[in-house]
């Protein structure tokens, strides 16, 4: 039959769906919302990433409509910058030396109307997919009101609540942080307020720490928020807040805020017979770094090469090596990015700020660190 469905039409689904669709492979995009969803958390692509999409020829389109940031910057909340990473001392490991600022919603549709142009591919909405069952060299993807769909294989990317991974029994182990966390996006010049920012800034500070990004709409400052507060009396004293990172004589103008909790996680298994897992219905971490869509991304273009081969064997290991990504790197990275903002340890945080201005001011340290910072170094071991 050569078909395969792929649960969830997120930038891991729809990754998945066109690197199969230009494999030659049947693929149905079964997507629970009617319409592509405009919620976008992520908003930076990594090198590595660029390059995946950049051979799935999306890549283009995606820079015509995103911002291109050379640097990124760690700062201290009263000492202001504290040193830039250049990621052009890439140049000799990937041909985008630099990360893209863009929404995922901006990707996502310019993903499908690629996939729609090849024969045997669909995304069908409304199609919330409940559970899923398995016979031998099948597997079925089933709705909430008995519809069901049958083919060789099913991705679930599904999202953190994934209704696939639950069919298959997979647990999802790992932790929840005790902040949740706070994005505003204003409608704000940051660079008119502070010197030397970055398109991204990771901002140090042992009790208010934060990060200001760009994105091609807004710029975004994400918070640290207690667990246990009203949401309304959160957004209530966003403004108070905001005046803490800049001051400009006036109240902020926020075009609009999300919030939401934080966890890291990954599934016991990202393969279940004739099942795979993918993006944050197989791991979820924080947002710092920038790891979560992007490594989702690389779990489907893996997936997408090992089910080409036909081996079972090499859709095993591309299950295993994914999942070992997840624990090795993106789940010790990100969760080491928070512990650093936030400590409050005098010594360990001079330590760390004079660590990151070696190590910008050194091309060779910067390369290495920038290695492992921007996935390419994960993509290489994986590989």
């Amino acid at each position: 039959m050569n078909r395969i469905l792929v649960a969830g039409a997120g930038p891991v689904g729809l990754t998945a769906a066109l690197a199969l669709a230009r494999r030659g492979f049947g693929v149905t995009v079964l997507e629970a919302g009617e319409t592509l969803a405009a919620e976008s958390r992520a908003s930076t692509f990594h090198p590595p990433t660029l390059e995946m999409l950049d051979d799935l020829e999306v890549a283009g389109e995606l820079l015509d409509r995103g911002l291109v940031s050379r640097t990124f910057a760690y700062r201290d909340r009263r000492a202001g910058l504290v040193a830039r990473l250049d990621l052009s001392v890439l140049a000799g490991d990937t041909r985008f030396p630099y990360r893209l600022q863009c929404e995922q919603s901006k990707l996502t549709p310019i993903l499908m109307n690629h996939l729609l142009r090849h024969q045997r591919c669909d995304v069908l909405f409304g199609w919330p997919v409940a559970s899923a069952a398995q016979t031998p060299g099948r597997v079925a993807a089933i709705a909430a009101d008995g519809r069901a769909l049958e083919a060789d294989w099913l991705i679930g990317a599904d999202g953190a609540h994934s209704a696939v991974r639950r069919a298959t029994g997979v647990s999802f182990e790992g932790m929840t942080y005790p902040e949740r966390f706070l994005v505003a996006s204003v409608d704000e010049e940051l660079t008119e307020w502070m010197d030397g920012l970055s398109l991204v800034n990771y901002v140090y500070d042992p009790v208010e720490w934060c990060v200001l990004l760009r994105t091609p709409d807004h710029w975004r400052v994400l918070l640290p928020t207690p667990a246990d507060t009203p949401d309304e009396a959160e957004v209530a004293r966003l403004g108070g807040r905001l005046l803490g990172v800049h001051d400009p004589g006036r109240p902020w103008r926020v075009a609009h805020t999300s919030m939401y909790r934080v966890h890291q996680r990954v599934a016991s298994a990202f393969r279940s017979g004739r099942v795979l897992l993918a993006g944050d219905a197989a791991h979820v971490n924080n947002p710092l770094g920038g790891l979560g869509m992007n490594s989702g991304i690389h779990d489907a273009v893996a997936y997408a090469a090992a089910l080409a081969r036909g081996s079972d064997d090499a859709i095993t290991a591309a299950a295993s090596q994914r999942r070992k990504v997840a624990l090795e790197y993106v789940q010790s990275v990100s969760h080491q990015n928070y512990e650093r903002l936030r400590t409050s340890d005098p010594l360990v945080r001079a330590t760390h700020l004079a660590g990151l201005r070696a190590t910008a001011a050194d091309p060779v340290k910067a390369r290495a660190a920038l290695l492992r910072s921007s996935m390419i170094a994960s993509v290489r071991e994986a590989a």
